[in-house]
């Protein structure tokens, strides 16, 4: 199993040492990865041609995904302290040349059309590896999210499995403000998609919806509720504690770096939890 807590210290002190933000975009899928990468993901080797694939679609959070690599073995834990230095491999986003890294993303919206790509792919070479695509509720503001559901539904895609980390959030504000997205359950279900709806912070939730069997010949898609910032508090609340001046709201943490202070509030605060 992939600690949460192990990965929520990787991402605290990593963009602390680096001085980046979305920090809080990175916190909110910890568990998403940690139950793929501990618990649901087939890899003997990152180069077993049959090995499942998986896709960061929301490649800001690429971070998390470094962390869980190292925790797993794919990247040396000191590769970690090059993140987003001078001629690192390791950028804000995820990149093919990192060791573990499937598809280069970070270009939001079109994660989920590799997806369907590499699970056709499979289908093809009669190879049972299975494709994972973790995308951000915001993606499906985005049209090519749609053309690649009616795709991968239309080629009946059951070695697909999406995960949305519905945090609510996105660049600009509050979802429901930008663009409402409270229906997607009914609006995937509707485009022909098995849907499960859990927490995205139960690491037993999300194994369970993973590994589920299905007699139906359809894509699978996770709607996985999380709260962005899970972990640290004033994160979650959106509150800055260096820039008390900033309204509250919790996009600030997807673009705030932390002051040393935050730091070792937010750090205090891990060590002291379950």
């Amino acid at each position: 199993m992939v600690s949460p807590k192990s990965v929520r210290r990787i991402i605290l002190d990593q963009s602390r040492r680096a001085n980046v933000g979305h920090i809080g975009s990175c916190l909110c899928v910890v568990e998403i990865l940690s139950a793929l990468y501990g618990t649901i993901l087939r890899r003997k080797s990152i180069d077993d041609p049959d090995r499942d694939r998986f896709i960061l679609s929301k490649g800001h959070a690429g971070l998390a995904l470094y962390a869980v690599l190292a925790l797993t073995g794919d990247l040396m834990p000191q590769d970690l302290d090059t993140f987003c230095g001078d001629d690192s491999v390791l950028g804000v986003h995820p990149e093919a040349i990192v060791p573990g890294v499937d598809f280069s993303t970070g270009s939001l919206g079109h994660g989920l059309s590799i997806a369907t790509g590499a699970a056709l792919a499979a289908k093809m070479r009669r190879s049972e590896r299975r494709v994972f695509c973790l995308m951000s509720d915001a993606e499906c503001n985005e049209g090519a999210i749609w053309e690649a559901a009616m795709f991968a539904s239309h080629h009946k895609l059951d070695n697909l499995h999406a995960i949305i980390d519905w945090n609510s959030q996105q660049a600009m504000g509050r979802t429901r403000d930008v663009l409402d997205d409270s229906n997607l359950r009914e609006r995937w279900a509707s485009f022909g998609w098995r849907v499960s709806e859990v927490d995205g912070h139960s690491l037993a939730d999300l194994v369970r919806a993973l590994s589920e069997p299905s007699t139906l010949q359809a894509p699978h898609l996770v709607l996985a509720r999380t709260v962005f910032g899970r972990g640290v508090s004033f994160m979650e609340e959106g509150r800055s504690i260096a820039h008390a001046n900033l309204p509250i709201h919790p996009i600030n943490w997807h673009y705030l770096p932390m002051s040393a202070g935050e730091y070792q509030a937010a750090l205090d605060e891990l060590e002291s939890s379950r």
